[in-house]
């Protein structure tokens, strides 16, 4: 019999207890070479003969070795198709045999997703091979960033929710969580969700390194654009921040730096001059368009300052303060902050006069009430898992072992700054 239809036999044969399973793994590691030498045809014919959803390892290990060699590119969808209804059916159980293989699969399978520019086939398999993979909703996988990526891609940024809104607690590689953070803090854009976009590449500024990486670099330009276009400043960096960000991260985004003090002289003609001046670097960056927003914010912003000062103003008198062109153009303005909720006022289409009006919402009724209540159990379930990942911490032993090497060996909290009374005898 030949060696291959031998090696599906045993597959099919031994697929079924977690026993067999280990056993199958070790034969499968013998045969990786042979497979990999193997041409498409032929392993496609060994596929053929194969249940996705029975015998999920030696599918793997078959479908992976197909995706060693380079893919005529007339087979692409084929292979598409193929990848897809494996990973749509297969057994979580096996392929977290063989983690490694089942993510660089998929991996290949967005990369050829994304040559062909048809990420939106990639969405739904990837969101299950993350579920897959995951030994739990709180464990960051490797493909977290490639499915954000196939969402951003594709403008289904709702999709990107599905895993967005988990709370991740573990962490692999630390690369992969500065790409989830930056990917999703994209995402976030994308929803015009601003505020969960700041705090994604916030984590991505202040996670441990000892090495500035490219990618905190591109998260801090987005987050001082995102910071602008949300608060209109750029807040200083975290006490927990790493000394290597806080010390070089500046200058190496100058131009983000000057565009976000320009800003704060509320000058549109200043602010102008600087995206022009540096217009080549964010389009090369491609923030050209977060850019843009930055300079439409601060209309806005100019606008909310009049709130502060006049009940009544009229159109005109807007436009020339702001710097706008004209009428029309703060009437437009106006009305996107309104239906924004911005800003509370009505506008007289007859005289052409705005009045500002204070915020109407007075925290009583039961939508407002249920939004509470549901920060509230967050907060509150939070805090319950920080109290129970310290108390882990605590007791791990490469911890106590650090930090005891660490430790000076006389504290000056082990000694009382203020000498002791003791009684008369």
């Amino acid at each position: 019999m030949d060696p291959l239809d031998a090696l599906i036999a045993q597959v099919q044969g031994f697929s079924d207890s977690n026993a067999d399973l280990t056993h199958l793994q070790g034969l499968l590691k013998e045969y990786e070479s042979v497979l990999r030498e193997q041409p498409c045809a032929r392993l496609s014919s060994l596929l053929s003969q194969l249940d996705p959803a029975k015998h999920s390892l030696g599918y793997l290990y078959v479908l992976e070795a197909h995706t060693s060699c380079s893919i005529p590119r007339e087979q692409v969808e084929g292979f598409l198709l193929i990848a897809a209804n494996f990973i749509n059916s297969c057994s979580a159980e096996q392929i977290c045999i063989a983690p490694e293989k089942f993510t660089n699969l998929c991996k290949k399978f967005k990369e050829q997703v994304t040559d062909l520019q048809v990420p939106k086939q990639a969405i739904f398999p990837l969101q299950t091979a993350v579920r897959k993979l995951q030994p739990s909703s709180e464990h960051l996988t490797s493909l977290h960033p490639d499915f954000l990526l196939v969402c951003l891609l594709a403008k289904c940024y709702k999709a990107g929710l599905s895993i967005l809104e988990e709370d991740i607690f573990e962490i692999d590689q630390p690369r992969d969580f500065l790409l989830y953070c930056y990917y999703g803090g994209m995402v976030y854009i994308g929803l015009k969700r601003f505020s969960k976009a700041l705090e994604f590449f916030q984590h991505a500024i202040t996670a441990p390194m000892t090495s500035l990486t490219a990618i905190t670099v591109e998260a801090y330009k987005k987050y001082v654009l995102v910071s602008l276009i949300h608060t209109g400043q750029v807040p200083a960096f975290p006490k927990y921040t790493p000394a290597v960000v806080q010390r070089n991260l500046k200058s190496c985004t100058q131009p983000y730096i000057e565009l976000a003090n320009n800003y704060t002289s509320g000058k549109i003609s200043v602010l102008d001059s600087c995206l022009n001046t540096h217009m080549e670097k964010f389009k090369n960056d491609s923030n050209l368009g977060l850019v843009k927003q930055v300079l439409s914010s601060l209309y806005k912003r100019n606008i909310q300052r009049l709130t502060q000062t006049y009940l009544t103003l009229s159109l005109q008198d807007i436009a020339n303060t702001v710097q706008l062109e004209t009428a029309k153009q703060a009437e437009l303005h106006v009305l996107q902050m309104i239906q924004d909720g911005e800003i509370f006022a009505t506008i007289n289409q007859k005289d052409g006069m705005v009045s500002f009006q204070e915020d109407p919402e007075q925290y009583k009724t039961c939508k407002m009430t249920e939004h509470i209540d549901s920060a509230i159990r967050r907060i509150m379930a939070l805090s319950r898992k920080l109290k129970s990942i310290d108390e882990q911490v605590s007791c791990d032993h490469a911890y106590l072992s650090r930090v005891g090497r660490e430790r000076s060996r006389f504290d000056i909290d082990d000694f009382d700054t203020v000498p002791q009374k003791f009684p008369n005898m």
